[in-house]
């Protein structure tokens, strides 16, 4: 039996490809950038950054997703994705960061495991907790 329509957990805003915006931009719900954005993104659940769009923001969401062109600091609370074509100049911090062969990347990554995920270690605040960095696949 397929699973009743939930619409609630399927709304996303999509920022169109001729949509320029400037400013703080959130939302409780999955966001899809096509145009052109500069400031501040996030709080949001999920940020997908199409392939053609131009975002020049720090980023802030539980998944980011990265097709296109990105200048500014992101930062998830569960993963990044770093897709082939796409260009970021700027810090990724996560728990997972994927950078795929074919993007460029210009910055820092910091990997932490989340608080929920962090091992208690006796005598070692999280602030003792080695830093991993990640490379590209």
């Amino acid at each position: 039996m397929a699973a009743a329509h939930d619409p609630v957990s399927e709304r996303a805003s999509i920022l169109g490809p001729t949509l320029r915006f400037k400013g703080e931009l959130s939302t409780a719900e999955d966001l899809v950038i096509h145009g052109q954005v500069e400031g501040t993104v996030g709080p949001a659940p999920k940020v997908t950054i199409g392939p053609e769009a131009h975002v020049k923001a720090s980023v802030n969401a539980d998944v980011i997703i990265v097709e296109g062109q990105v200048e500014g600091d992101l930062k998830a609370g569960v993963s990044i994705t770093v897709r082939p074509k796409a260009r970021v100049r700027g810090n990724l911090e996560a728990p997972a960061i994927h950078i795929a062969e074919g993007a460029t990347f210009n910055g820092g990554i910091k990997m932490e495991p989340r608080a929920s995920e962090a091992p208690a270690v006796p005598g070692h605040g999280r602030d003792a907790s080695p830093v991993r960095t990640g490379t590209a696949n």
